[in-house]
C-alpha cells in the first residue's frame, strides 16, 4: 500500500506539474467499494452558480444517503460564508472552506467531490481527484476539449474511480421511459434527432481590464487557460462566451439536449461527419465582448446514415412543437414522431394530430422506474449508490457515457470555428482524429498553461 500510495502521489505532483504536496491517503480512500452502512464525506468544487445546487442535492441526501459534506472549496474567497451558511441552514455541521483544490484532494477524509466549476477546469479536477483516489461527480459538458475528456476516462479506469457526468435527465423517470419507448420501436426505426436550445440572451457589455479583486486567487481561477489580464466581463459566468473558458450555448445548456438525442438514437459512437455554421446577431460587436455564436446551427451523420441536429438559438424566437419546446429534443422514425419537453413527452403515429402514447403520471414513472430520490437529487444518489456498489454500470452517466455526448457540442464548435465539414474517425473508440485536417486536429485539445498541464499518461 505504502508503494502505492507514493505512486499516486508522484503521479499528482510529478505527471500534472502541479505540487499537491502532503497527501496522506486512508486504506478507505482506495477501497473499490464502500459499504452500504459507511458514510461518505463530500467537498464540493466551485460553489457560486451551479455549486449552490450541488450543496443543496447533498444535503438533502444527507440522512437518506448517509452523506457528510465537509468542506466547500472556491477560487473567490466573497462566497465562502453565504454557502457555509446554506449548509447550515440545510441541516448540515458548518464546513470548512478552502480555495486550493489540492488540500481537498489531499484530505484522507474525503471520498467523494462533485465539481460545479468552470468548463475548462472539469478535465484538470477530476484527473487530480482520481489520482488523489476520489469518486467525482463533474458537471456537463464532460470536458473543455476533446482530448482531456479521453483522459478523464483514462483517469477514471486507471484508478478505479467512479466519475458521474452531470446529465441529470439521465436520472428522470419520464424522460427514461421515452427513451425506452425510442428504443422498443414506438416510432419505428428512429432515423434523426432534433435538439433545441432556445435561450434568447441579451448583451453583458464590455468594459476594460483590471485589477481581479481581493476575494479572487485570479491565477488558480484561470489554471489551464491561456494567460489573459483580469475582466470583469470574462470572469463569472460569462466565461461560457469565450473560447479559453467556455464552449458558447451549444456547449453549455446545449449538452443536455445532445445526451438525450444521442441516447434516443442509441449511438455508442461518434459521426462521422459534423458541419456548424452560424454568428452573433442582434447585438453589436462593438458593445460585447463575447466570442462565441448566439446563433449556431449543427448536423451530424453517423455511418449508417443517422442524422443528430441541433440548433442553438440565442435571441429572439418562437417555440417549436406542440408542447411549445424550447428546450428539448424531437425524434423521427420510419412510423411517427415524438417529443421530449423536460418531464413532459408526446408520441404521434403517422399523419394523426392527436398523441398515441405520451408521459405517465409522476407515480407510474417511478413504479416503473425504480430511482433513489427526488428528480432534483435522483442523478446525485445514483452516484453515491454506485460508489457503495463499486460498479461503473451502476451509474446512469459513466465518463464514458458522459465523453460520448460531450465530444458532439464540442466538434461542432470546431467546425463553426473552421468554417467547414469535419470527417471524424468515428468508429475509432480510442481516440479522437479528424481525417487529413491538421487545424482541426489542433483543436480537440489546447496547449495547457504551466503548471496546469494534463499529462498524456494520467
Amino acid at each position: 500500500m505504502a508503494k502505492r500510495r507514493d505512486f499516486i502521489k508522484k503521479s499528482a505532483i510529478g505527471a500534472a506539474g502541479i505540487a499537491i504536496g502532503g497527501m496522506g491517503f486512508s486504506a478507505k480512500s482506495y477501497a473499490s467499494i464502500i459499504g452500504a452502512n459507511d458514510r461518505i464525506t463530500m467537498a464540493v468544487i466551485g460553489i457560486r452558480g451551479r455549486g449552490t445546487s450541488h450543496i443543496e442535492a447533498w444535503c438533502k441526501l444527507k440522512d437518506s444517503h448517509n452523506i457528510r459534506l465537509k468542506t466547500l472549496c472556491d477560487v473567490d474567497e466573497q462566497f465562502w460564508g453565504p454557502r457555509a451558511q446554506l449548509v447550515v441552514d440545510n441541516g448540515g455541521e458548518k464546513p470548512i472552506t478552502e480555495w486550493d483544490m489540492h488540500k481537498v484532494l489531499a484530505d484522507p477524509d474525503i471520498d467523494a467531490v462533485s465539481f460545479a466549476t468552470p468548463n475548462h477546469w472539469h478535465a484538470l479536477g477530476t484527473v487530480l481527484a482520481c489520482q488523489a483516489g476520489k469518486h467525482v461527480y463533474v458537471e456537463k459538458p464532460a470536458s473543455h476539449n476533446v482530448w482531456e475528456g479521453r483522459k478523464m476516462i483514462e483517469a477514471a479506469r486507471k484508478y478505479n474511480r467512479r466519475v458521474q457526468v452531470g446529465f441529470q435527465n439521465r436520472s428522470k423517470a419520464r424522460v427514461m421511459e421515452a427513451i425506452q419507448f425510442l428504443h422498443d420501436g414506438g416510432i419505428g426505426k428512429v432515423y434523426m434527432a432534433r435538439g433545441l436550445c432556445i435561450k434568447p440572451r441579451n448583451s453583458f457589455g464590455i468594459t476594460k481590464d483590471s485589477a481581479p479583486p481581493s476575494s479572487l486567487h485570479y491565477d488558480r481561477w484561470l489554471g489551464p487557460a491561456t494567460w489573459r489580464p483580469y475582466n470583469e466581463k470574462k470572469g463569472h459566468y460569462n466565461w461560457h462566451w469565450f473560447w479559453d473558458t467556455g464552449n458558447g450555448d451549444t456547449g453549455n445548456q446545449g449538452p443536455h439536449q445532445f445526451d438525450i438525442a444521442r441516447w434516443g438514437l442509441n449511438k455508442n459512437e461518434h459521426p462521422v461527419s459534423i458541419y456548424s455554421t452560424g454568428g452573433f446577431y442582434g447585438v453589436d460587436p462593438e458593445e460585447c465582448a463575447q466570442e462565441t455564436p448566439n446563433t449556431q446551427n449543427s448536423i451530424f451523420k453517423y455511418k449508417d446514415g443517422t442524422m443528430l441536429e441541433f440548433e442553438t438559438r440565442g435571441r429572439y424566437s418562437n417555440e417549436e412543437s406542440s408542447l411549445g419546446i424550447r428546450i428539448g429534443n424531437i425524434f423521427y422514425g420510419t412510423e411517427g414522431w415524438l417529443e421530449i419537453d423536460g418531464g413532459k413527452w408526446k408520441a404521434y403515429r403517422e399523419r394523426e394530430k392527436e398523441p398515441f402514447a405520451g408521459s405517465k403520471t409522476k407515480a407510474e414513472s417511478n413504479k416503473d422506474i425504480s430511482l433513489t430520490g427526488p428528480s432534483n437529487t435522483a442523478h446525485f444518489s445514483n452516484f453515491i449508490d454506485a460508489i457503495r456498489s463499486g460498479k461503473n454500470e451502476d451509474l446512469h452517466c459513466d465518463i464514458n457515457e458522459g465523453f460520448f455526448s460531450t465530444v458532439l457540442p464540442l466538434t461542432a464548435n470546431i467546425s463553426y470555428r473552421l468554417q467547414r465539414e469535419l470527417k471524424f474517425m468515428g468508429a475509432n473508440m480510442d481516440r479522437e482524429i479528424v481525417v487529413n485536417d491538421d487545424e482541426a486536429n489542433a483543436l480537440l485539445t489546447r496547449s495547457y498553461r504551466p503548471p496546469y498541464v494534463i499529462p498524456d499518461v494520467v
